[in-house]
């Protein structure tokens, strides 16, 4: 199934996925939607579900959702699949809506963790949640994954029970979980599944679900790559690497050879045990059955000779018969060396070119067991990417979902779907290694593209199916807008390759960077008939794009909605090294391409940078440098990201441990410490540096840099960071989070009384000046007219939805 032309060379020895026969129960053809009820299934005329999916989403037929994805690749295949999404979780009544799953259950906390789902980087809950219908928050449980799988049980306890989703896959070892400052067991051990896919799965659960309806017990499918699983012990025939344990503390004393008298160990550290000296006899060369009464040796007897086998040496166990034992859980759950040397070996198993297994122990004793972790998935081809997006999705939320009209766009349209309602996913994979995300680890570092020819078929189908379709594409990306068909330059390096990042401490010498196959999609996509304009959503590497100009410019004038959202994340090397991230040069080089074309084009268009706050790393002085930046570039952020602990992110690793794994991990002086941001108050110094420009922050702000010995910055001159008055606030804060934009904000006053819808002349930012969209921008040259389509973005734009 490879495409003539595939988009990366990595070598594929993978079972193509539409080379396996179809399953019996093809014959019922295609569901419209995949059923939610026993009606929809008696519609259908089927009497029960082969697999029966359970995600805490609310079910849209959509590409960009991963339960759709799923189930459609199933459907494909012949099976028959249900969904029960988002059920009620307080008793197993509602897994039992479908009938017994003929083969397995899939489970899933959906597309996001639900943790993070739940809850804010400052650990309280909200009280919203995108993908649910109204936005409503609380339809799911606390780690939703390990629940579901629980009450899957409870419905039919002999069905097999398979785990997917990104919430599995960052809690496949033991991991610091942020939110109960502690570290956790496997999701494997506490969900009680059969088997965890992680990362894509199509390819992994295409033929779980195959072997499971052959009758291939669940217990015996153990080497399916992508996969986790529990095992008492490890299989014949594999070599083990211990890997348990760093630098032993205190003096490591040689080995004794077991064969040596006293006197001769005493002689080989230059030491005499008696008058006769054996050290004199070592010395001058003499062989020990020359010296036999020296050396305790009677007449005719030979001492034994340990020499190295020159047949063995250098050569290491295969690869694929290879795994890398992990400190256990135990292990990792005391000490935090060894929970970052657990990470750190973790992170470079990720090539599926040369990863090893993964096998960390949970338990002591007669309780313990084994989480055996298969090496990762082979990547699809571009022609398998091809056929999972070609699938016939709906693309819109199930018609349980609609309201009085029978629409999804009123009170219970569901925020995630609208985001990428009219966007189109182009590819998978990202390279980029950024610390804080775990996309890498999810997707994968291969990066998979679509045909040119399968993406402009989908930009076609919606526009002639989705209902509201204006003409406006909102996105062509994916986890990285200009990643498309960005690969190694060959496949024998592609998959040697262990490092963390192609683009950090700077852009690899092997990695392709042309953006030409990318810049044509994006013209022959403007050109299709009834497309007025294509965005990109997605989020940037500024980085590559420098690489190639004409990519930057057929960007900028063609696909921005009058500002671009983009993250270079801090200013300061400190931080910026413990991200991954390039540092603010590449910024202001993209910056400078950026307005150059955007003259050209005669557009007034601005650049909206995003930054975080308390990432490891990151010290009191990086923040007020920070700030400082911001004020010289004339940003006011309203929205301000703090640095959220996720599971598996290196990062995270940091700010659990204090160490940096991407130095390496010792016990010693050579391991490299981290300052981390912990504790309420310095989290929010440092989100206070963001937001220099509110009053509310003003008095945290003089106390730390009076602290700091900066009380200069205090003042109220241009060269001043915050003044030294300080109005009568509420000490509110309301975030811009639901919408693209907000008004002006009031000139400082006395009293609230004295604040004015318009800001004074003095407060007005001066013409040109860049400010975010949060807080109104610049005036234009036509302010007194509406702004045009290519003036300004749609309230709830998704542009710059990209990663973070």
């Amino acid at each position: 199934m490879n495409a003539p032309l595939d988009v990366s060379f990595f070598p594929r020895a993978a079972k193509p996925l539409a080379s396996y026969k179809p399953y019996w129960a093809k014959r019922f053809g295609t569901a419209p939607y995949l059923p939610m009820s026993r009606a929809e299934m008696d519609a259908l005329g089927w009497d029960s579900c082969d697999v029966i999916l359970v995600t805490g989403d609310a079910y849209v037929d959509h590409p960009s959702f991963g339960m759709a994805v799923i189930g459609r690749v199933l459907e494909a295949q012949g099976f028959r699949v249900g969904i029960i999404a988002q059920p009620d979780w307080h008793s197993a009544d509602a897994f039992k809506a479908l009938g017994k799953p003929n083969l397995f259950w899939g489970v899933t906390a959906g597309n996001m963790d639900s943790m993070i789902n739940r809850y804010t980087a400052d650990r309280k809950i909200r009280s919203d949640d995108a993908y649910t219908p109204g936005d409503v928050g609380g339809k799911r449980p606390d780690r939703a994954a390990i629940v579901y799988s629980q009450r899957c049980r409870e419905a039919f306890k002999d069905v097999p029970i398979v785990l997917g989703g990104i919430e599995g896959s960052l809690r496949r070892i033991g991991h610091y979980d942020y939110w109960s400052d502690k570290v956790r067991r496997s999701i494997v051990v506490d969900s009680k599944c059969d088997l965890l896919l992680y990362g894509n799965a199509e390819r992994a659960l295409v033929e779980v679900a195959h072997r499971l309806a052959r009758h291939e017990p669940v217990e015996q499918i153990t080497d399916v790559r992508g996969t986790a699983f529990v095992m008492r012990a490890s299989p014949d025939g594999w070599f083990e690497i211990d890997s348990t344990e760093v630098d032993q503390p205190g003096r490591i004393e040689a080995h004794i050879n077991p064969y040596q008298t006293t006197s001769e160990q005493a002689a080989g550290q230059g030491a005499s045990c008696d008058a006769a000296d054996a050290s004199n006899l070592i010395a001058s060369g003499a062989h020990p059955e020359s010296a036999g009464g020296q050396f305790g040796l009677k007449p005719g007897e030979q001492a034994l000779h340990f020499v190295p086998n020159p047949a063995l040496r250098g050569k290491a166990p295969p690869r694929d018969k290879t795994v890398i034992r992990l400190p256990s859980y135990e292990q990792v759950k005391r000490d935090a060396v060894l929970y970052a040397h657990a990470n750190r070996v973790l992170h470079l198993e990720t090539n599926p070119g040369n990863a090893r297994a993964l096998v960390q122990a949970h338990g002591e004793g007669t309780t313990a067991r084994d989480v055996w972790l298969n090496p990762p998935p082979i990547p699809l081809t571009t022609a398998e990417m091809d056929h999972i997006f070609d699938l016939p999705y709906a693309r819109s939320p199930h018609p349980r979902y609609a309201d009085a009209r029978g629409r999804h766009d009123g009170e219970t349209k569901i925020p995630a779907w609208e985001m990428i309602r009219f966007s189109v996913n182009i590819m998978r994979g990202c390279f980029g290694g950024c610390t804080f995300c775990s996309i890498t680890e999810h997707e994968g570092r291969i990066i998979q593209s679509r045909s040119e020819k399968s993406i402009l078929r989908e930009v076609e189908e919606m526009r002639d199916k989705v209902q509201g379709f204006t003409g406006v594409v909102s996105d062509l990306g994916g986890p990285t807008a200009n990643m498309y068909r960005l690969g190694c330059k060959t496949p024998e390096i592609e998959a040697a390759c262990r490092k963390p990042s192609c683009v950090y401490p700077g852009i690899c010498q092997n990695l392709t960077t042309d953006h030409a196959p990318l810049t044509r999609i994006y013209q022959r996509a403007r050109a299709l008939p009834g497309v007025k304009k294509v965005l990109i959503g997605s989020g940037l590497r500024y980085d590559l794009a420098v690489k190639s100009p004409s990519y930057v410019k057929e960007l900028v004038q063609h696909h921005v909605g009058g500002y671009l959202k983009i993250a270079p994340e801090h200013t300061e090397e400190g931080p910026l090294s413990k991200m991954m991230k390039p540092g603010i040069g590449s910024y202001d080089k993209f910056k400078q391409l950026f307005e150059k074309f955007s003259a050209e084009a005669g557009k007034q268009q601005f650049l909206i940078p995003y930054f975080i706050a308390a990432h490891p790393g990151t010290t009191d002085e990086d923040m007020l440098n920070l700030a400082l930046w911001l004020k010289k570039n004339g940003f006011r952020a309203d929205q301000v990201q703090a640095f959220y602990p996720s599971p598996m992110a290196t990062a995270t690793t940091m700010y659990h441990t204090g160490l940096n794994p991407l130095a390496g991990i010792h016990r010693d002086e050579r391991g490299e410490q981290v300052d981390t941001v912990k504790g309420e108050r310095r989290r929010r110094l440092h989100k206070a540096f963001l937001r220099y420009h509110d009053p509310n922050n003003w008095p945290l702000l003089r106390e730390a840099l009076k602290k700091m010995g900066r009380g200069e910055l205090i003042g109220n001159g241009k060269q001043h960071l915050i003044p030294t008055w300080q109005p009568v606030t509420d000490g509110t804060y309301q975030s811009a989070r639901r919408k693209n934009s907000t008004g002006a904000v009031s000139a400082p006053a006395a009293t609230p009384s004295l604040q004015k819808k318009k800001r004074p002349a003095q407060f007005q930012p001066a013409r040109g000046a860049i400010l975010t969209q949060h807080t109104g921008l610049p005036p234009r040259a036509a302010a007194a007219r509406s702004p045009s389509p290519r003036q300004s973005a749609k309230p709830g734009s998704p542009v710059g939805r990209g990663k973070r």
